[in-house]
């Protein structure tokens, strides 16, 4: 069962993007620099016949790219669709 969206402040709103944004950075970060760094450790496993390094270069990363993005969207639409629903609840609207 669905419920409703709670009531978010202005400030609690800047807080939570800015949160997201950071933790979606951080994903960013490590995953970019593990591949980059550990290149040479993880040519020695392979996935689908292709040394890892290669395919997550070459695919892997693309994937968790566009992952980024998409939680990103869902997150900051279900944050704005909360300040939203406080602003209206402040209008008596």
């Amino acid at each position: 069962m669905k419920r409703a969206p709670s009531a978010l402040t202005l400030n609690g709103y800047w807080k939570k993007t800015r949160r997201t944004t950071l933790i979606l950075l951080a994903v960013w970060f490590v995953t970019t620099f593990t591949v980059v760094f550990f290149a040479r450790e993880l040519n020695h496993l392979h996935l689908f016949g292709w040394p890892i390094s290669f395919y997550m270069a070459a695919q892997g990363m693309m994937l968790i790219y566009l992952a980024i993005v998409i939680v990103y969207t869902i997150r900051m639409r279900n944050l704005e669709r909360r300040l939203q629903l406080s602003g209206e609840q402040q209008h008596g609207e």
